[in-house]
């Protein structure tokens, strides 16, 4: 007798899960791809082309319209949304809607594209890249914040240098936050002597004190190895 799986109880109905199961194999599929660096052609017109049998809403922090999606793909995605679904509030039919308070509209809208799709249009990812790495880290979404992190290393200069680091300190990211770091000491010139420096260290003291230590450090070490 051939085995039939279902969708646990309590969760989605039997359509949605189906509709929903092929969604993410679509997914696993893409995010398999070693080239999921490069831009892609193929990328949906719409954030979330599977707008069939959806079974929850995501409401943006701006009073924006929500958009749907379905639980079983956010599940997958994240577990922090996974968590969320399995609680009893939201097995309740009238539990529909999850808030994303952090997330304006369009925010939200580069959020489900990628959930759905694998990628980001530069344009977007350029746009919104520190708001979803922010995003990823909250409700962990480890593939999101890897393809964040990769692009800020990609792009990273005197202009964004101090914003990277502190997206980096507040993710907690170890290795952006060090490559940050190496950056500002190398270019301290620019970075220091801007106005983004000025408004940058009373809003985080104890990262300026780090770029300070990091910096005498790296004085430290030349001396050392006379250079």
């Amino acid at each position: 007798m051939p085995l039939i799986l279902r969708p646990p109880r309590n969760t989605i109905c039997g359509a949605c899960y189906e509709g929903a199961k092929s969604v993410i194999t679509l997914m696993n599929k893409l995010e398999s791809d070693e080239t999921a660096d490069k831009a892609t052609n193929s990328l949906p017109s719409s954030p979330n082309p599977y707008q069939t049998l959806t079974d929850i809403q995501l409401k943006p922090g701006n009073d924006g319209p929500s958009i749907p999606a379905h639980r079983a793909l956010l599940a997958a995605r994240s577990e922090i949304f996974k968590n969320m679904l399995d609680s009893d509030a939201y097995k309740a039919p009238a539990s529909d809607t999850i808030m994303l308070p952090e997330l304006n509209h369009q925010e939200l809208e580069s959020l489900l594209e990628f959930l759905y799709s694998g990628s980001l249009p530069s344009e977007k990812l350029e746009k919104h890249v520190y708001s979803l790495t922010l995003a990823a880290d909250k409700y962990d979404i480890p593939y999101l914040l890897k393809f964040c992190e990769r692009h800020m290393l990609r792009f990273l200069n005197s202009s964004n240098a101090l914003h990277v680091l502190e997206i980096a300190d507040t993710c907690s990211n170890k290795t952006l936050k060090e490559t940050a770091l190496s950056f500002i000491v190398k270019n301290m010139e620019d970075v220091v002597f801007s106005t983004k420096y000025e408004a940058f260290v009373p809003e985080n003291p104890h990262l300026a004190v780090q770029v300070t230590r990091a910096l005498l450090m790296d004085v430290k070490n030349r001396r050392n190895s006379g250079v």
